[in-house]
């Protein structure tokens, strides 16, 4: 007993530690099991522990638009401005992005792709932005050098951004190379770019590597104008990847045929488990208050899938090398 006695139990650990290990859970584990253990879990999942990193990309892309936009709302509300990185797929206006800005006081890594923002809203919130390190803005139709412009003069600590399209996304387009010299102008110390698909110059590319000087990598599959020498690549630029711009196609084989038999795997409504959410306390205490957050969640559906999408879903069946 007295060898036992020197051994905490979980739910007397303290709300940091039980969110560290709680991330490790999916998100259907931490908004419908966690809460309903303990009041200590509770509150654990219901303040900013477990919503540092918040991960809803593949959920998002499953959910209508509504739903995605009160859930992020909730969680967002719920780090308490502690969130360090945020990664969901689609947002569908500019309010929502800068709902998102004005909680970004530590956010390091925003991932943002499929989504509605304007060049407007990016300029116009760019400068709370200042502490991103990595941005992922594929498939933004509506974003253009504007947009990177903004970024690239406020976000100085920028190291990493993707920004790859889909090819009939640019079919409208002539070129693109004004957003490679924005990427050039303010984006000196980039270690990572990807701008796959985008209607680039050989002259926008060389560009980018004459003022990005710390590139390590830089992908421009599918940038088919694009010529670069291979040999002089390595006296220049030793140190730097280059993926294409040829490329092999991997996506021929149509993706939605190999999941053909998926299935949603279970569905839980918001009403459900909020309500037993509740009788989880005895007597429903003031603490019940802490599912509501003030965010009017109520007839919220929240659907969960199993198994993971992988990059095929954004290509879909992309086009052969010319």
């Amino acid at each position: 007993m007295g060898e036992c006695s020197e051994f905490r139990r979980w739910e007397e650990l303290i709300p940091d530690a039980l969110g560290l290990i709680f991330r490790n859970l999916s998100l259907q584990e931490i908004l419908t099991v966690v809460p309903r253990v303990c009041k200590s879990w509770g509150r654990a999942v219901s303040g900013p522990y477990c919503w540092q990193e918040i991960d809803i990309e593949e959920w998002s892309q499953r959910c209508k638009p509504e739903q995605m936009d009160r859930m992020l709302q909730m969680l967002i509300a719920r780090s308490c401005g502690s969130v360090r990185r945020l990664s969901v797929s689609g947002l569908s206006n500019d309010s929502l992005f800068s709902f998102i800005a004005d909680h970004a006081g530590a956010l390091q890594t925003l991932e943002l792709p499929r989504s509605q923002m304007s060049d407007s809203i990016i300029e116009h919130v760019a400068p709370r932005l200042s502490n991103i390190t990595f941005l992922d803005l594929s498939y933004c139709k509506k974003l253009g050098a504007r947009a990177l412009e903004a970024l690239g003069k406020n976000c100085k600590s920028l190291v990493g951004l993707r920004r790859t399209m889909h090819p009939l996304e640019v079919a409208d387009k002539v070129c693109q190379d004004d957003e490679a010299c924005a990427i050039a102008c303010t984006m000196p110390k980039l270690h990572h770019l990807e701008m796959a698909y985008l209607l680039l110059t050989t002259r926008a590319v060389l560009d980018i590597l004459s003022q990005c000087r710390d590139l390590e990598f830089l992908d421009i599959r599918g940038c088919w104008d694009v010529k670069l020498d291979d040999k002089f690549l390595k006296e220049r630029y030793s140190g730097l990847k280059v993926l294409g711009p040829h490329v092999v196609d991997c996506y021929e084989r149509n993706f939605w045929d190999e999941c053909s038999d998926y299935s949603d795997s279970s569905i839980y409504s918001w009403d459900e488990f909020m309500d037993d959410g509740f009788n989880v306390f005895e007597g429903g205490s003031d603490e019940d208050g802490i599912w509501d957050d003030g965010q009017g969640l109520e007839g919220l559906e929240v659907r969960f899938y199993g198994g993971e999408l992988n990059d095929a879903v954004a290509g879909f069946d992309w086009p052969p090398s010319p």
